[in-house]
């Protein structure tokens, strides 16, 4: 009974493949698991320290940061084994998730003085914090899979994956829902200790699977950390996987925006406001856990990627009309926006993922790492400035949202393709 449930949502995945699956998937269950319960956090404090007005304008900061960190990765990366990184990401933002949550106490720098102002900096430094670490942890974490993963054992396991990520992202925001009980700072204190249990989970797959872990970086070659940028502006193939990873952070953020801003105006407590964020990431990462359940590997298997990658687009196109018609409707934009969300977990980004399972180490990690943190990054950028323009003219937001699904659905279209032909060829994106 058991195994032909697994097999109805997973595939004929073997033993040994459902072990290793399921280790990485608990893996990525307190990454996202710790990663969701930030996000409302960050929202919730940056609202109440520096202004919801601000939104907009901290994604652009996010984005001007990002180069240096990236640069900063990529150097990391050559200098430490991979499963090492961990260790070393883990532990510093443990460390500073555990500062902020001293912080968030103090009577004047802290949530005690509820007088917003655009200057103050421990707000900018909790988004940030929790804007880079999404990027950094999640981008190494898939870089780690692909690079032990051929494409095959991928399209069975990363399902399984992805369903146990959905529990840790539904059991971050659930616990957010309960910021009038335990306050900020307390949550803020539990994310530091949380971030210390996924080099636990690590050291566990490695001992588990030795051949996972690279053993010595000896003798081997060293890229410059700009090696990344430059893969991805020489290969057709990566500025296709730059598009479809990338624009549609666009639309999303613009679709995140207005919902944020227009939640501001009903929740105007900070406890209260962040409840209602965790509320809708529990129900964002609840509706992806049942795509998860019953769609991923299904469609996967039964689609085909490029059927899933363009798929995406258009369901975007359908949800922005239906916003566009009803603008200031709270309501319509939290299913809207849960919609959009849930679709981009559940299919779009192991889709996106196993394209990068033909490439070679430095694309997997340092043009990967490039596209998840300053691609993502500079795209969020844009849609939040696309919601900022929306504010003078209404027209604005809905017409350049469009104009970016079309190159985006094109770019889904070139990208499934060509990875078909470089899976059946057997070849390598160098």
């Amino acid at each position: 009974m058991l195994q032909k449930l697994k097999t109805t949502l997973w595939g004929d995945l073997s033993g040994d493949e459902f072990k290793r699956y399921s280790m990485l998937s608990v893996t990525l269950l307190f990454i996202i698991g710790t990663y969701w319960l930030m996000r409302p956090l960050k929202d919730g404090i940056f609202a109440t320290i520096v202004g919801v007005d601000f939104l907009p304008y901290a994604k652009m900061v996010s984005f001007v940061c990002i180069l240096p960190i990236v640069l900063g990765y990529a150097k990391l990366v050559d200098l430490f084994e991979k499963q090492k990184l961990f260790y070393i990401l883990c532990i510093f933002y443990s460390l500073l998730f555990l500062v902020i949550s001293y912080f968030l106490k103090h009577p004047d720098i802290g949530l005690p003085n509820t007088e917003a102002s655009g200057d103050r900096l421990l707000g900018w430094i909790v988004y940030i914090a929790v804007e880079s670490f999404g990027s950094l942890l999640v981008s190494l974490f898939w870089s780690f899979v692909a690079s032990n993963t051929d494409a095959a054992s991928a399209k069975r396991g990363y399902g399984l994956i992805i369903f146990g990520a959905q529990i840790g992202s539904m059991a971050g925001p659930l616990m957010a829902t309960r910021a009038e009980m335990f306050g900020l700072p307390l949550l803020t204190f539990l994310v530091g200790l949380l971030l210390l249990l996924v080099p636990v989970f690590i050291k566990l797959f490695i001992v588990a699977y030795p051949n996972a872990a690279e053993t010595s970086i000896k003798g081997t070659k060293k890229t410059s950390p700009w090696e990344g940028l430059r893969l991805i502006v020489t290969r057709s193939y990566l500025l296709g996987v730059l598009a479809i990873s990338t624009i549609y952070e666009v639309v999303a953020t613009y679709f995140d925006m207005n919902f944020k801003i227009l939640a501001k105006t009903v929740y105007t407590n900070s406890e209260a406001y962040t409840a209602y964020l965790g509320w809708f990431g529990f129900s964002t990462n609840l509706m992806t856990f049942v795509l998860a359940i019953v769609g991923t590997s299904f469609f996967i298997r039964s689609f085909g990627l490029t059927f899933c990658l363009v798929a995406y687009p258009v369901c975007s196109a359908i949800l922005l009309a239906i916003c566009v018609s009803f603008s200031t409707v709270l309501p319509v934009f939290f299913v809207a926006t849960l919609v959009m969300k849930a679709l981009s977990y559940a299919l779009n980004n192991p889709c996106k993922e196993i394209m990068y399972i033909p490439t070679s180490k430095d694309v997997k990690f340092k043009a990967k790492s490039a596209i998840d943190m300053f691609g993502g990054r500079s795209a969020k950028a844009v849609g939040a400035g696309v919601a900022a323009l929306a504010t003078q003219s209404f027209i604005i937001g809905p017409v350049v949202s469009f104009a970016f699904i079309g190159l985006w659905g094109v770019s889904a279209l070139f990208v499934g393709r060509k990875n078909k032909k470089l899976t059946d060829m057997n070849a390598t994106i160098e």
